[in-house]
């Protein structure tokens, strides 16, 4: 084969790799694309069918922004893109430029869903408010996650304080929600705070049923000759379980 073949077929390889790639970034962007639309209806369904005509409230930015619409009449919509912003912002320095942008397209898009879209009101049955609601919001902050983005800036916050603070990401989550049903028991009553604290629970299951499937547990098989540095840092830094074959 001449030289100029062997560069023509070089290039053509090059091309036909860049085209690949060109087809599976599109493919990609359609498939989040696709799981940040589901997220949005199924947020925006929870929110309206089952959450806001109760009155009831879920953990972290969604939960300020619920109860900040019960105590002053401002539309919800205008709210969680408000108050979301700052952490979008947070999160255009803290992870990256595309997943803020996705995230305020995500933010936007539930905003203006939760603002126009008619859905009924299904149940007045607390308890299913409560679970079902929970799950719908669950399911579409998950989905967002799923697609490369976020609907509740809460785990940005998290992340950015995470690295100023020897405080974990669970931990400052948590505390996070604690102050909010707090002051949702001080405020409203007693009984919503405990509504909100299932509602926030059966959410971040579905969430984690959703970002990292059915299973219990995550297995990880690790072969280094560090193996006696590793298993300290896994048991005692992570606090998690170790078995050595």
């Amino acid at each position: 084969m001449k030289n100029k073949d062997i560069k023509n077929t070089s290039e053509q390889l090059l091309y036909l790799k860049r085209v690949a790639e060109q087809k599976s970034n599109f493919r990609g962007h359609l498939r989040d694309g696709f799981l940040i639309i589901i997220a949005v209806v199924s947020a925006s369904f929870g929110l309206k069918a089952f959450l806001l005509p109760n009155h009831f409230i879920d953990g972290g930015v969604m939960g300020i922004s619920l109860i900040t619409t019960k105590l002053s009449g401002i539309p919800l919509s205008y709210l969680i893109v408000a108050i979301n912003l700052p952490f979008v912002f947070l999160g255009f320095s803290t992870i990256s430029r595309n997943f803020a942008f996705r995230s305020i397209i995500a933010i936007v898009l539930l905003a203006i869903s939760v603002h126009f879209l008619p859905i009924d009101i299904i149940p007045n049955d607390k308890l299913l408010v409560s679970v079902f609601g929970g799950f719908l919001l669950g399911l579409g902050i998950g989905f967002a996650i799923r697609g490369g983005a976020v609907i509740d800036g809460t785990e940005i916050l998290a992340v950015y304080i995470s690295r100023k603070t020897p405080l974990t990401i669970g931990n400052i989550i948590l505390i996070f929600n604690i102050v909010i049903f707090l002051f949702a028991a001080y405020v409203f009553s007693i009984e919503t705070a405990l509504y909100a604290i299932l509602t926030y629970l059966v959410a971040s299951k579905t969430v984690d049923f959703v970002v990292t499937g059915v299973e219990e547990y995550i297995g990880v098989t690790i072969i280094s000759i560090h193996n006696k540095e590793i298993r300290l840092a896994i048991v005692e830094n992570l606090g998690r379980g170790c078995t050595i074959y």
